[in-house]
């Protein structure tokens, strides 16, 4: 499935669990031109109560993640496609809690609702370089750092994301690095990520498209609702209600469809 550029081989966790997968096996899997090819592999099945999904995600390089925002709107879209929950409503059950998801209608599209997310803080002890105006540190999911750049198309993600990914201000987890800059239309807001665990530049990030919302309006660039146009070319919708130094009603839109289906030898 892909979720706005983000690829992901869904595996139907009646079937296959993560016990039965190696890291280098799941690495193999995701591997472009020697496996299926994709920025991570997810589990879904159903969930510990009625009505509810579990999502198990791991990154291309065979490394478990808490959360995924666009595997997260993956998960619910596959859900409601295997009837293990109500696709106008479910619970989805991820190693970074249980969230309310729907994927309603038949467009090939989901939403996710978040919980409250903490105010991006500035790293301290942060260099930042020129043409980058200002980062903060978020953590929706996992951590993710934003930084507001004049134009993402003039940025060497592979090799200013690494450097920045791993910059002793953001501790030993390192995060997953954003950079935003202003799109074509009004609120819309254009984004290039490097993904921790994929170690590159990947075509977009759900959680990383929220945080960047959150940082966008603490710097008083945008309000709610805001568009992300990721790299794919997609758009993320975010919708957020600022609550003192938190954000509340926290939503999540965008796509989520199918591929193709397939067995694994």
């Amino acid at each position: 499935m892909t979720g706005s550029g983000n690829d992901f081989v869904m595996v139907d966790a009646r079937v296959s669990n993560p016990g039965d997968w190696t890291p280098a096996e799941m690495a193999a899997v995701c591997a472009r031109g020697t496996g299926v090819g994709a920025d991570g592999v997810v589990f879904v099945g159903p969930g510990s109560a009625s009505g509810a999904v579990r999502m198990i995600y791991f990154n291309s390089d065979g490394s478990h993640a808490a959360m995924c925002g666009n595997a997260a709107l993956c998960s619910t879209r596959l859900a409601a496609r295997l009837g293990f929950a109500d696709p106008r409503g479910m619970r989805l059950e991820t190693d970074s809690g249980t969230f309310p998801s729907r994927a309603p209608g038949e467009l090939e599209r989901a939403e996710l609702n978040l919980p409250p997310a903490t105010a991006p803080a500035t790293p301290q002890g942060m260099s930042l370089a020129t043409g980058e105006r200002q980062a903060v540190l978020g953590v929706v999911g996992v951590p993710h750092l934003v930084v507001l750049v004049e134009n993402v198309d003039q940025v060497e993600v592979g090799t200013r994301g690494r450097a920045l990914r791993f910059d002793p201000s953001l501790g030993p987890p390192g995060a997953n690095v954003n950079f935003i800059s202003p799109g074509a239309a009004a609120g819309e807001w254009r984004m290039r990520t490097y993904e921790r665990g994929v170690e590159g530049e990947t075509l977009a990030c759900g959680t990383g498209a929220v945080t960047a919302a959150c940082a966008l309006i603490g710097w008083e660039l945008g309000r709610s609702p805001i568009r992300v146009l990721t790299r794919s070319g997609r758009v993320l919708d975010v919708s957020v209600r600022p609550n003192g130094s938190q954000f509340d009603d926290v939503w999540l839109g965008g796509e989520a469809r199918l591929v193709f289906r397939g067995v694994l030898a």
